[in-house]
């Protein structure tokens, strides 16, 4: 799931030497934590959050087929 953020978040950004998710693992849950470029960080999270929203749903769905639960935190 990890590296699906991570390829997700390098497509929408200049600066992909900058695009850093860590995981913390939380019982039956995970919490991943994206950060990016300052100046990238309006890409990603997008007009109204739309693109942000887009992305947190792609990683619930993901972790719902693994028997998980997981939650997308973009960090500024």
């Amino acid at each position: 799931m990890r590296d699906l953020v991570v390829w997700l978040a390098q497509q929408l950004v200049q600066d992909k030497g900058a695009v850093k998710v860590d995981a913390l693992e939380r019982d039956r849950s995970t919490v991943l934590e994206l950060t990016v470029a300052p100046d990238d960080l309006g890409r990603v999270i997008g007009r109204g959050g739309r693109t942000a929203k887009a992305l947190r749903t792609v990683v619930d769905l993901a972790a719902r087929r693994e028997g998980r639960r997981a939650v997308l935190d973009i960090l500024d």
